[in-house]
């Protein structure tokens, strides 16, 4: 599963033109958005003042390792003009690899993503397509995770 989020819709006429983008570019890396969210609005985390996020997640179906999956994702938002700079920092896209199939850390890779079952940016989407689906570690469903949630609670479906 990856996450997709932007605060800034750089050349795009919006943030969501710029993540309908992002999607359709995953099919040049030879992945295939099996199911995808809605998008998602948020505040701007640690400071609310920043623009907004859209976020969204898509089941990605590939074949690649999810080191390979990583690196094609971060292919991906250097295309769409992601400046890693600082930390929690407005961006024009971020694709976080959520998890890699049943996978728990693989080749120095901490699969699932550490803290994406504590934001509801994440979960919310991720419980609108597949709310059945078990975590790989906690073994708690989407669902559950959305509605308890710690971070993002501002979280809600555009």
């Amino acid at each position: 599963m990856v996450a997709l989020g932007c605060s800034l819709p750089g050349s795009y006429p919006s943030r969501e033109a710029l993540l309908e983008a992002a999607l359709a570019a995953l099919a040049d890396e030879g992945l295939t958005a099996a199911a995808r969210s809605s998008w998602w609005t948020s505040a701007a985390w640690p400071d609310p003042t920043a623009p907004a996020y859209l976020n969204g997640v898509a089941l990605v179906e590939t074949a690649l390792a999810a080191v390979d999956l990583l690196a094609a994702l971060h292919r991906i938002e250097a295309r769409f003009g992601r400046v890693r700079a600082e930390a929690n920092a407005p961006r024009t896209l971020d694709l976080d690899l959520i998890v890699h199939g049943r996978t728990v850390t693989e080749a120095g890779l901490i699969v699932p993503h550490p803290r994406a079952h504590e934001r509801l940016f994440v979960m919310g989407p991720l419980a609108e397509i597949a709310p059945d689906w078990r975590h790989p570690v906690n073994d708690r469903t989407a669902a559950d995770l959305a509605a308890t949630a710690t971070v993002g609670r501002d979280a809600r479906p555009q």
